[in-house]
């Protein structure tokens, strides 16, 4: 019987021996290799900076900057091991006293009050394993954690897991924890904030300062109590670090500029680095942004635009239409590099990230017209005293062409008269543009149309040079949307971006040198190697002489037109205004010496902005609250004129050369050679002389300038 009873414990025994080596055989192919440590690369917060290296932004799964060990303070370790493992530097990685303690606490408490992890237990769970409750897991976690402690010194591990473990609200590793709690780095970091951060791990939320001031000071008593008992640190300091204020609020850093941005470099980069390395790899990416611009730019938008709403409000209200809010975008680029300084991409990003500055394609209205006028000055077709005739214009198709038939608007009411009932004029064969308020000036200058944004006289030009030249010159400097070839293109019938827009005029600014917009100047990976850098691409399109002409011209807006709000920035500056059909889209593109910047308003859905809202009364004075903050320590400085440019004095009716007595003669500049041959008293003696004649002569005058 005796010998039937140890056969068969026997045969039990060997049962149970080769089940345990199969389940330990099993579990030890199971488990993940701890060889992979070595390549092992936590997820660590990738850092955008601005052009100055100031820290702007992070992208993150996990918020996480590793630090090495001898950068943490020898406090925050001591606490680590005080709370978490005060054998840590003396077992094998398991520690017996602390799982019998432990399991004595557990056992008087009837619950699971206290746990026997070692550190390194801890660590081995974090990287490897999840945070399932089985003995499948618990036995993993006991056989790595050995394997950890034969292969990594104990400095090693604690390194390891003092960057790894989470803290709280969003954040992984002891240096996210310090920015998020203190707002420093955990280099700096005294013995009460060491003893509060070293608390969390236990229970991130439960005790975290932001959820009770109460149990996170009660945590942070114990953890300073522990340091006591194990002569880390002495009564005196105990008492002083227990007297020190618990922080009360969260000091993450919070996007608080950029966002439209920052969002765009995302678009620009995941496609290229993928989404882990660029959230998870640590990457630092350094940008052209100016912060400090781009603030003033996002606070000058939102400010005007509130006014604008205001009012706006108002108007809906008394029309019975349900209130919305109005858009804008502010762009701005340093043209002598390209590098993009400011990009807004709408008043609230939380409410909508399509970003009006790169996305939007609108109708550029009247700022369409320095491209034209390019054209007509580099050809030497026109100068800035040409003269134009501001009257109304009568165009009819011809199956072809648009050809103007008449300047006198009554053609049409004539043209009508002579037809029958059945023939109807054609709205799509017949074309009368209007000024602005349909006032018509008679003849003036050049300078004059392009200042006050005279249509019929821009019509009159592109009808002369042809749509396909002034075509030819926005592509030069920048415009890459499609452009209609035809005559309404001079009154920026086309849809743009606002970015374009402001690249290409930046053209005129640096003197014809085009330059590509570029946002990143260069990636750095986590182990300090560039993984790309980029350098202003150039490319001189314009001579800097027509350039200087047009930028001379673009001053008159300001001074004397449309673009009058910007004489209030109190420097050297030009741009011009633009003003779409129905004054759907407002429009501001100016520049300095120092930098181009531009300026959208309107509605998403094409809404008119009203009756009297212009590019001069809404984006322009957006344009000048922005200059006026981004150019504070900027010197004042006017632009720099080339050789090659000629001044005289000219006469403001007709555009000769004026006498010492013409009555409110001035000086304008001229490419050389295109300087007006004729003094005004001659063309009033040739009129006098030749009357029928006067309208033949003064063309072929201005056709020889």
């Amino acid at each position: 019987m005796k010998f039937k009873i140890i056969l068969i414990i026997t045969i039990i025994l060997s049962f149970a021996a080769i089940f345990c080596a199969k389940f330990t055989k099993n579990l030890i192919e199971d488990l993940p290799s701890i060889s992979n440590l070595e390549n092992y690369t936590p997820n660590i917060v990738t850092k955008i900076f601005d052009k100055d290296e100031n820290l702007i932004s992070e992208l993150f799964v996990e918020r996480r900057v590793l630090v090495p060990l001898n950068e943490i303070p020898l406090n925050l370790q001591n606490a680590f091991i005080a709370i978490e493992d005060n054998d840590f530097f003396d077992h094998w990685g398991i520690s017996t006293k602390g799982i019998l303690r432990a399991a004595a606490t557990n056992f008087l408490k009837r619950k699971v009050a206290q746990g026997g992890s070692t550190i390194t237990q801890q660590l081995s769970k974090t990287i490897f394993l999840t945070s399932e409750r089985t003995i499948t897991r618990k036995l993993k976690e006991v056989l790595l954690t050995i394997q950890l402690e034969r292969n990594y010194t104990k400095e090693e591990i604690l390194q390891l897991y003092i960057n790894q473990i989470y803290f709280g609200a969003g954040g992984y590793g002891a240096e996210s924890a310090s920015k998020i709690y203190f707002n420093k780095s955990v280099r700096d970091l005294n013995l009460a904030e060491c003893a509060l951060i070293a608390g969390l791990p236990k229970a991130p939320n439960y005790y975290s300062p932001l959820k009770s001031i109460e149990r996170a000071k009660k945590r942070r008593s114990v953890v300073l109590s522990r340091m006591k008992e194990l002569n880390f640190i002495t009564q005196e300091q105990e008492d002083e670090a227990n007297s020190y204020p618990i922080p009360d609020k969260k000091n993450s850093p919070e996007q608080t500029a950029g966002d439209y941005f920052i969002e765009y470099l995302r678009i620009l980069l995941e496609p290229k680095y993928g989404t882990n390395v660029l959230h998870k790899g640590g990457l630092s990416i350094y940008t052209t942004l100016d912060i400090n611009m781009q603030k003033a730019a996002e606070k000058a938008l939102a400010e005007h635009l509130d006014k604008f709403d205001e009012h706006q409000f108002a108007v809906f209200e008394k029309a019975g239409i349900a209130p919305k809010k109005v858009q804008g975008a502010v762009m701005a680029i340093d043209q002598k590099t390209g590098a993009i300084r400011v990009m807004v991409g709408g008043r609230d990003f939380k409410e909508t990230k399509f970003n009006r500055a790169i996305q939007a394609k609108r109708q550029a209205g009247s700022a369409f017209k320095p491209f034209l006028y390019t054209a007509a000055i580099d050809t030497k077709q026109m100068t800035p005293a040409s003269l134009l005739e501001d009257e109304q214009m009568v165009f009819v198709f011809d199956g072809k062409n648009w050809n103007l038939v008449s300047r006198d608007l009554s053609y049409v009411e004539i043209l009508a008269e002579k037809m029958t009932d059945e023939e109807l004029i054609d709205p799509m064969k017949i074309w009368y543009p209007s000024n602005y308020g349909n006032k018509y000036r008679g003849n003036i200058l050049l300078r004059e149309a392009i200042a006050k944004s005279i249509n019929t006289c821009a019509i009159e030009v592109i009808d002369k040079i042809s749509p396909s030249k002034v075509i030819d010159y926005a592509r030069q400097m920048g415009i890459k949307s499609p452009l209609v070839n035809s005559l309404s293109l001079a009154l920026g019938s086309s849809d743009v971006t606002l970015q374009e827009m402001v690249s290409a005029i930046g053209t005129l600014a640096s003197s014809g040198v085009q330059t590509d917009p570029y946002f990143i100047v260069k990636v750095v990976d986590k182990n300090g190697k560039v993984l790309e850098s980029n350098i202003p691409t150039e490319k001189e399109v314009l001579n800097p002489q027509t350039s200087y002409i047009m930028t001379n011209l673009l001053k008159g807006v300001v001074d004397k037109g449309s673009g009058y709000a910007a004489r209030e920035l109190g420097r050297p500056c030009a741009g011009k205004t633009g003003t779409s059909n129905d004054s759907v889209d407002a429009w501001f593109i100016g520049y300095t010496p120092q930098i181009v910047a531009g300026v959208w308003v309107g509605y998403d859905d094409r809404t008119s902005l009203g009756t009297k809202a212009t590019g001069g009364s809404i984006a322009c004075p957006i344009w000048t609250s922005f200059m006026k903050e981004a150019l504070k320590g900027y010197p004042i400085v006017d632009f720099a004129q080339p050789k090659g440019i000629e001044w005289t004095l000219i006469d403001p009716k007709t555009g000769l050369l004026a006498l010492s007595k013409t009555p409110n003669a001035y000086l304008e500049a001229f490419l050389e050679g295109t300087v007006p041959q004729m003094y005004c008293n001659q063309k009033e003696k040739l009129d006098k002389d030749n009357p029928e004649s006067n309208e033949e002569n003064a063309e072929d005058e201005q056709e020889g300038y």
